[in-house]
């Protein structure tokens, strides 16, 4: 049946203008966002037939280019589509750091950071550069690989940090296994890094570990 035929109320559009987008499944969210089916299938069962194929909605998303084109109902137009929202997305989030002091917002910048690093298939280690107000002047990822004392060399850090004149900084790095408990390594070499900062009067703020949709604050944990 196609969506015109159904009830108004249950349309996935007029479901969101009327009870916001908070309501709609991720098959009614995707098929908004693929706005057709193809023949034969209205673009909700369509939708439903790609969170299937995925394995999800963030698996979708995150989908290599050739392997999100190769499937029915989507194509490139929709990849470039689809990646100019989730950029949008991210940049949403950094504004809202720049307005906001950073360190007293860490819901945003745990948003923020797992936005940007939950999907990095290696891990990958970041900064994020605040000013003396504690507001995001920028975020820098830095190293790439197993994250180690041998792979992140504190005085690269320090120099980007002293180029980008701030005034203090919060770490993070993901793990790629979806697992955020931090290890002794990461452990040892946040402690590396806050005793070169020291030495340059830079504060490190804080050390987030991403995992799969969560981020661990080394602050909260009392480990910093």
């Amino acid at each position: 049946m196609r969506i015109q035929q159904w009830p108004q109320r249950e349309r996935p559009r007029e479901k969101l203008l009327e009870q916001g987008p908070q309501a709609l499944s991720d098959a009614e969210l995707l098929a908004i966002f693929l706005r057709t089916g193809v023949a034969g299938t209205n673009a909700v069962d369509l939708a439903r037939q790609l969170l299937n194929r995925f394995g999800g909605l963030r698996a979708l998303v995150s989908a290599k280019q050739h392997e999100f084109c190769s499937a029915k109902g989507l194509g490139q137009a929709k990849y470039v589509q689809l990646q100019a929202v989730m950029e949008m997305a991210r940049r949403y989030l950094a504004e809202a750091l720049q307005r906001e002091q950073a360190f007293t917002s860490a819901e945003d910048t745990r948003a923020y950071l797992i936005s940007r690093m939950r999907d990095e298939p290696n891990e990958l280690f970041a900064m994020l550069l605040l000013d003396s107000q504690h507001r995001l002047i920028t975020f820098k990822p830095m190293f790439q690989g197993t994250i180690d004392a041998a792979s992140v060399y504190p005085r690269v850090l320090v120099k980007t940090a002293l180029d980008l004149h701030a005034a203090a900084v919060i770490l993070a790095h993901n793990h790629p296994s979806g697992v955020a408990e931090p290890s002794q390594a990461d452990q040892q070499i946040t402690r590396r890094i806050i005793d070169a900062m020291a030495l340059v009067d830079i504060r490190v703020l804080d050390h987030f570990v991403i995992g799969d949709g969560v981020a661990v604050s080394f602050a909260e944990r009392g480990l910093l």
